[in-house]
């Protein structure tokens, strides 16, 4: 893997419309800046036999600064739903749902992943809850609602409309999976996931309506324990940070899979971003390698914005 050498040094930044925060007008120049110690961490599991995939563009130039298997489609989990809730915002904006229409988890087979509303007592949640939940804390059962209202083949057609073409989402969330379901909820490439995030910030996702909705649902994310784990933010208010530091994420978790994409801007730079690893599982040991690339990632992307 390596770096793709910056092309245009000193640009006018283009800070897209977002509710979050909002980037200086002008850059400072960055300077040539590698991810050396990324590329060491990625190359070393995956000559212990992991699978991993990598893509950082700088977020004004739009030009690629890391790139290392980015087209290879992998096993994402949760970090597949974003197109989900592209899907269910562009609905919104075209008053084809009704955002506070009101959907019951007892019609939905239960599933004991990652979430809250499982642990809620009320039984029922409005659409746009439901996004907030599937968004902020990685809920399953709430993603599985959202895409049993709005339908696996409308999600498909979403993916093309966007232009995410070695991507896909293809089942709902499940506890176990047979040999009549898919064997992963979704797959993505990291090109077409740190373009979309790209995309998200700079309103260019569907109408500047439906980015800017989006990306307040994943501006409330929790996980930040992967490449955002060297922010400093908290995980539960990041939002207005007084360091000027723009943050929204999302990641996916699953058996030997490790999968976040994301935006990352601060005063000198902004960056979108997307790693997934996928691994054998087979200690703690195993899965902390895996962590820690994640964490060499986010501080370079650190240095890289700052």
């Amino acid at each position: 893997m390596a770096p793709t050498p910056d092309r245009a040094r000193g640009a006018e930044a283009s800070p897209g419309r977002r509710r979050a925060a909002s980037r200086s007008g002008r850059r400072v120049a960055v300077g040539r800046r590698s991810f050396t110690s990324t590329m060491a961490a990625l190359d070393a599991l995956a000559v212990a036999g992991a699978q991993v995939s990598v893509h950082v563009d700088d977020l004004d130039r739009g030009s690629a600064v890391l790139v290392g298997d980015d087209y290879v489609s992998l096993p994402i989990a949760g970090l597949g739903v974003v197109p989900l809730l592209v899907e269910v915002a562009a609905q919104i904006d075209q008053n084809r749902l009704d955002p506070y229409e009101v959907v019951d988890r007892t019609s939905l087979p239960a599933v004991a992943g990652p979430g809250t509303w499982q642990h809620l007592a009320a039984p029922s949640l409005p659409v746009v809850d439901l996004a907030v939940l599937a968004a902020s804390t990685g809920d399953a059962l709430a993603a599985n609602a959202l895409l049993a209202r709005i339908g696996l083949p409308a999600v498909r057609v979403r993916l093309e409309q966007l232009g995410l073409s070695r991507s896909a989402m293809m089942d709902a969330f499940r506890d176990r999976r047979g040999p009549d379901d898919a064997p992963h909820v979704a797959l993505g490439a990291t090109r077409e996931y740190a373009r979309l995030f790209a995309d998200l910030v700079n309103s260019r996702v569907v109408t500047p309506a439906v980015s800017a909705q989006v990306s307040e649902w994943l501006s409330h994310g929790h996980d930040l324990s992967l490449a955002a784990s060297v922010t400093g933010l908290d995980p539960f208010a990041h939002e207005g940070d007084e360091h000027g530091l723009l943050f929204l994420n999302k990641t996916g978790r699953g058996d030997g899979v490790r999968a976040e994409a994301g935006v990352l801007a601060g005063p000198r730079a902004g960056g979108s971003y997307a790693l997934t690893v996928c691994f054998d599982d087979l200690s703690i040991a195993h899965r902390l390698r895996a962590h820690d690339a994640f964490r060499v990632l986010g501080l370079e992307l650190m240095e890289y914005v700052f």
